[in-house]
């Protein structure tokens, strides 16, 4: 299989490092970034150059565009991009303050819309690659004290949707992997959290303890997966990793069509009469 060329957003840790290794111990390049440079120095001594370490901060646009030319100027090429930057913004509604939620948004729905608008034209040029959004369960359902962050993922899979359809002429495939509970720092020092309102104590209770009843994946497993995605001739445009999603959305997408069908009556309503059609 010819040796592709990557581009991954946060690759200090977590899934990013997880793919990155995946890519470079099968010989791929991997231009990996993240926000502390000095966190990517194994993969530099341990790859030599087929490494492209770089320091970005995806809320920076400038920042992200010079990486993505740098990345290309460097490989020649662009094959597979991964938005994985990101983190989960905790507390409810009334919880999360207005510097929160715009934080939020600003890395998880624009740093990836940066990322892949500075990959795009380079991927038109060779009618060819592959864009990655790393969504979540999250993105395709949404539970309490984390509105803001599903918020985020449901305007990535929204954004996302619309551009497979836009690129598929170009040969450009879109993916959107919807990960269900992993043993990352996800929930823990990649987090942030809102200051508690105790009316809320209740809530937040049933979803920490949902979060400790629910048996997590193993994110070392994702590599091999993340490398047969990248490797289908037809890439889905949504893939779930881990065996939670599917029962999961399953349950939800099956309440949602009850729900639409029990009032049908008011949908026909707004419609008005079929003779002023």
């Amino acid at each position: 299989m010819a040796q592709k060329a990557w581009f991954i957003t946060g690759t200090s840790k977590g899934f990013g490092r997880v793919w990155a290794e995946a890519a470079l111990a099968r010989g791929d390049l991997v231009a990996a970034t993240a926000r502390n440079p000095d966190t990517l120095a194994e993969l530099t001594e341990k790859y030599g150059k087929n490494v492209a370490a770089m320091k970005l901060d995806v809320d920076d646009k400038k920042a992200v565009d010079a990486a993505v030319a740098e990345a290309h100027k460097r490989f020649g090429r662009l094959d597979v991009v991964i938005n994985n930057a990101g983190y989960g913004q905790f507390g409810t509604i009334e919880e999360v303050s207005e510097e929160e939620a715009r934080e939020q948004i600003e890395t998880n729905v624009f740093g990836a819309l940066w990322v892949t608008k500075a990959a795009l034209p380079f991927m038109r040029a060779q009618r060819s690659g592959h864009i990655i959004q790393i969504s979540s369960i999250g993105g395709v359902n949404a539970f309490p004290s984390l509105g803001l962050y599903h918020a985020s993922k449901w305007a990535l899979e929204g954004f996302s949707q619309a551009l497979s359809q836009e690129v598929a002429e170009f040969g450009i495939h879109v993916t959107l992997v919807e990960p269900a509970g992993f043993s990352t720092d996800w929930g823990g020092p990649s987090a942030k959290f809102a200051a508690p309102i105790p009316a809320y104590n209740e809530a937040r209770g049933r979803m920490s303890h949902r979060r400790e009843t629910t048996v997590s994946g193993d994110p070392e497993a994702t590599g091999p997966a993340m490398l047969a995605l990248v490797d289908a001739a037809e890439p889905p445009l949504r893939v779930f990793f881990g065996d939670v999603g599917l029962p999961m959305i399953k349950q939800e997408y099956a309440n949602r069509i009850a729900v639409w069908e029990k009032w049908d009556n008011i949908a026909l309503m707004a419609q008005g009469p079929k003779g002023n059609r």
